[in-house]
């Protein structure tokens, strides 16, 4: 009896291990798919940006560069981070965003807010918060990445 304890205990463990395994795996899954998507968007994007026609008519393309789709002015937006609310500006000039900065993160790990503001350039470059998270920080990032997506929301022309 003893004997079938033990080997039902293990096996228990081996069922929980297994499980938790393919958790992992339909994660990654999801993740592979999510930068897939994201990548087909930006060739769409850039296929977009680049072909003729796409520019308002009598516009030149230098102009149709610069009208951004955003009210200047400053935004502010908040959303949850790893450790709670974090909230971001975002300056808009031109119609295109110019700088984003973290107003508060109280709550959030140092450590992980620290690697997740690398993300900030990045949303800057694309000219949208539309852009991969931080691996490392990825609850954090994602925090920074819809308090700019509320900001633009509110700035949206």
């Amino acid at each position: 009896m003893k004997g079938f304890g033990i080997k039902a205990g293990s096996l228990l463990g081996v069922v929980c291990v297994l499980a938790g395994y393919d958790g992992v795996l339909a994660a990654r899954e999801k993740e592979d798919e999510i930068a897939r998507l994201n990548a087909r968007v930006e060739a769409m994007e850039e296929f977009l940006r680049s072909s003729p026609g796409t520019q308002a008519e009598g516009e030149t393309e230098e102009e149709a560069e610069t009208d951004g789709v955003y009210a200047d002015g400053e935004w502010e937006g908040e959303a949850r981070g790893f450790g709670g609310p974090v909230s971001v500006k975002v300056t808009v000039e031109g119609g295109k965003l110019a700088q984003i900065e973290v107003l508060s993160a109280e709550k959030e790990d140092q450590t992980y807010l620290s690697m997740a503001e690398a993300i900030l350039p990045a949303m800057l470059e694309a000219q949208s918060p539309e852009v991969d998270t931080i691996s490392g920080a990825t609850f954090s990032s994602q925090g920074l990445k819809d308090a700019a997506m509320q900001a633009l929301e509110k700035a949206e022309k």
